[in-house]
């Protein structure tokens, strides 16, 4: 069943409010912990066995402590909000219901890495999330919750909010910290800019997402050690799942890391919808393999157990298609996104990702071969591990996954000859045209 840690006030009235936050004990955190010696905050962050709730999965305490010491630069702290990847939305979903346990979470974690100065990158296309923390930030500047002496104390910290234009590849730390600085928005190379030590303005930063920095707040309220008591031995805490497609109940569920996968489809969802049975499941949003319905059982919700099944947890954008979904349509569908939303700076994935569009385009108009199944494996082989980001497997990774595992769903294809012979027929219908055409002028 459900094990609400970020979503446990979530269905109370007015939580976006200051006044209702606080009166469920909110800012109490933060308050204890700016009594507390920030190095002792991300040691309890790592005890937590917090990860990355963004994608990666990457070790929030680790990820604070390389921030260098006695830099002499300002250390800058950004809430990536812009969640861009297809089938998530679970941190549009705590940006709109409960705003401040993301700052909380934010004054918390400023605090431990010594930033004095903050920016949420929110999603261009959450307009309701945007007035919302808006709202939160606007009420906790006229409280003294923000700006200057927080809390009475002697700590200054302020909070932008900034929109973003609706840029899937500005969901990367460092395409987003490049849109920040009025930059197009494309990735950095790593080496060297490693956001923690060299990042906005060539400073030391800190992007972390709306998700992680909720449960930054949540942790200091019930404990490093009692959260780390939840989930697995690497896994620790819950994880929120943005549910979409073919289920009774679509919607955000938080459960504990761990939890049997299946379970979240037929328990909390209430199954597959229309009695119709399971064909498969995008795990971790549309950039993550597909796992057929064989491939699920046994697996539990963790970065391990799905990543040993051939896929990755990801942003927690959990995708159910049911028996009567063909892959092929779904393929065509998500190569559109990714040819779209290649910033272009890489070669491999800008030439790439329209290819393999075009090829499941032809497939699916009837005219595809044999030999593009295999095509698409030669452009998915020369773009992995050749772009600058990860944007190149976002694209391929699917696109190959839904190939392997659902041939039957790449049935209609045409042998070289009969390839042939099609084109030399539309070749001779063009030809009739252009002559009557030729005959009535």
């Amino acid at each position: 069943m459900e094990k609400r840690i970020l979503l446990k006030n979530i269905d109370c009235p007015d939580l976006h409010r200051l006044a209702k936050y606080e009166e469920l004990g909110g800012y109490a955190a933060a308050r204890a912990a700016l009594a507390s010696e920030p190095a002792s905050l991300i040691q309890a962050i790592k005890r937590s066995g917090l990860r990355g709730r963004g994608g990666a999965g990457f070790s929030t305490g680790t990820k604070w402590e390389f921030i260098p010491k006695n830099s002499g630069k300002p250390v800058y702290l950004i809430c990536n909000a812009d969640e861009s990847e297809p089938g998530t939305f679970k941190d549009r979903l705590l940006m709109e219901r409960d705003p401040h346990l993301c700052l909380e979470g934010m004054i918390i974690s400023a605090w431990a890495i010594g930033a004095h100065w903050a920016c949420v990158y929110i999603r261009g296309e959450y307009a309701y999330s945007y007035e919302r923390l808006k709202l939160a930030i606007d009420e906790c500047y006229q409280k003294g919750y923000l700006g200057k002496n927080i809390f009475g104390s002697d700590f200054n910290f302020d909070i932008i909010l900034h929109r973003g234009a609706g840029a899937y590849i500005c969901g990367e730390e460092t395409a987003l910290i490049e849109s920040l600085e009025g930059k197009k928005g494309q990735p950095r190379l790593k080496p060297p800019f490693f956001p923690a030590a060299i990042g906005l303005y060539k400073a030391p930063t800190i992007v972390n997402n709306v998700e992680t920095l909720c449960a930054v707040t949540r942790i200091f309220q019930m404990g490093a050690d009692a959260y780390a008591a939840l989930g697995t031995e690497k896994s620790k805490g819950t994880k929120l799942f943005s549910v979409s497609g073919h289920v009774n109940k679509p919607g955000v569920y938080e459960v504990e890391m761990g939890y049997p996968l299946l379970d979240l489809i037929n328990v909390e969802c209430g199954g597959v919808w229309k009695d119709r049975a399971l064909k498969g499941v995008i795990p971790g949003g549309s950039s993550m393999p597909i796992l057929t319905a064989e491939e699920l059982k046994g697996v539990v919700l963790d970065y391990e157990s799905i990543q040993a099944a051939g896929s990755y947890l990801g942003s927690g954008g959990f995708i159910v298609f049911d028996e009567t979904a063909n892959m092929l349509d779904v393929a065509c569908n998500i190569a559109h996104f990714y040819a779209h939303e290649s910033c272009g700076q890489c070669t491999p994935c800008r030439e790439g990702a329209h290819w393999i569009e075009k090829i499941f385009n032809r497939i699916a108009s009837g005219g595809g071969i044999r030999s593009d199944l295999s095509l698409i494996e030669s452009i998915a082989k020369q773009v992995e591990g050749h772009t600058i980001c990860v944007f190149g497997e976002a694209f391929v990774w699917p696109a190959k996954a839904f190939v392997k595992k659902f041939p039957d769903d790449f049935a209609n294809l045409l042998s070289d000859q009969d390839r042939l012979i099609q084109i030399e027929r539309r070749k001779e219908i063009g030809e009739r045209q252009i002559n009557k055409g030729v005959e009535l002028s």
